[in-house]
């Protein structure tokens, strides 16, 4: 649909329909938007790509992540949950990971008001960036879900390794 802004004056019936049903679309997609905004992020909740490590050996790399959450009001228990995602170069999207201690629910002491879970992953390709999926739930006395949140991690790049050549051998001196 093609809109064209005309001047006061020469503004007619169709035009002002036009401007009215732009105006709700905005108003609509800036709803929707806050809206899902709000299912992604919750006060209280915090996440942090806490260490990286390219190494030339794949043993040696690792990434290490946090997830950090505070008890509402109405909060018997916490839960918290971490996946890694892992993405090569040649990938359009990320894709989840088997680690031992991920994909698990971690739960919290009852009386924890802040609570603070970190995962280290070792053992990382390359290519490849990595970043985790941390989610969030808060339950009440009953063990009904009363929030929950997920966030994104900021990712950890793990650069191509350079392939070394075994060296050739000097020429014997004479």
């Amino acid at each position: 649909m093609k809109m064209f802004l005309t001047t006061p004056c020469t503004r007619g019936p169709a035009t002002r329909l036009a401007l009215a049903l732009f105006a709700c679309c905005a108003l609509a997609l800036a709803f929707l938007a806050q809206a899902r905004g709000a299912t992604n992020e919750a006060p209280g909740v915090g996440v942090a790509l806490e260490g990286c490590v390219s190494a030339g050996e794949q043993g040696e790399r690792s990434a290490t992540f946090m997830g950090e959450m505070t008890a509402i009001a109405g909060t018997a228990k916490m839960a918290m949950r971490i996946d890694v995602e892992e993405r090569g170069v040649e990938q359009l999207e990320f894709h989840t990971i088997s680690a031992p201690g991920l994909g698990v629910w971690r739960w919290a002491d009852p009386r924890v008001k802040i609570y603070k879970y970190v995962k280290q992953v070792t053992n990382l390709s390359s290519p490849a960036s990595y970043r985790a999926v941390v989610r969030f739930h808060w339950l009440n006395d009953s063990g009904h879900v009363i929030r929950r949140a997920a966030l994104h991690t900021a990712r950890c790049t793990q650069p191509a390794v350079p392939t070394m050549t075994p060296a050739s051998p000097s020429p014997p001196l004479e």
